[in-house]
């Protein structure tokens, strides 16, 4: 089956698309239609975070951090409660960065933890969460590096739970007033720069 995942994962190397395809696995196997859709959905941000990063090379983003974190950043789905999408752990679906974010350090990949650690809502802060009484720990989960910010943005244009779909900037900037006007307004700001 090839190298054991602690052989591949290191901070400092970097993926190919089959290692993320062997974590995805490691965690997926036993559920078909959930990794699926995991693949479908996280293809689908990685090509939306590339071409923004190819249309702005001013910018020099991590082409390879950026395929390997849009392939990885919802791993931690399968642990949280969302039977529409075929997931059934206990969690609260809000969590599943937070959790996918533990289980890439686990695998000695802190730079792709922080991706998915940072992608909920346009990035979360404790002030958020309080107000908002969301089910998560209290701390800052705010894309920070431009890797962070580019694929928080370019997750805004799916859905897992309409796969067909892509939003429109508006539509997107809609679904984000759920968690107030700073993270929307964060969603605009990366519009105006990666769009």
């Amino acid at each position: 089956m090839g190298r054991p995942l602690s052989a591949i994962c290191n901070p400092d190397l970097k993926l190919t698309t089959m290692q993320t395809i062997q974590i995805i696995d490691q965690y997926y196997s036993d559920n078909p239609p959930l990794r699926q859709l995991l693949l479908t959905h996280s293809r689908q941000v990685m090509d939306c975070a590339l071409q923004a990063a190819r249309k702005h090379p001013e910018l020099g983003a991590d082409l390879q951090v950026l395929a390997d974190g849009a392939m990885l950043h919802d791993v931690g789905i399968y642990l949280c409660h969302a039977p529409s999408i075929y997931c059934h752990g206990d969690a609260p679906y809000l969590m599943h960065g937070y959790l996918g974010g533990q289980l890439l350090r686990e695998l000695g990949l802190p730079v792709l933890a922080r991706i998915c650690e940072r992608h909920t809502g346009a990035g979360l802060t404790r002030e958020t969460i309080i107000a908002h009484q969301l089910d998560m720990p209290l701390q800052d989960y705010l894309p920070e590096t431009l890797e962070e910010k580019i694929i928080c943005w370019a997750d805004k244009f799916y859905s897992k739970s309409h796969p067909d779909r892509v939003r429109t900037p508006q539509q997107a900037y809609q679904s984000l007033l759920k968690f107030g006007e700073e993270g929307a307004k964060r969603f605009l700001d990366w519009q105006h720069l990666f769009g």
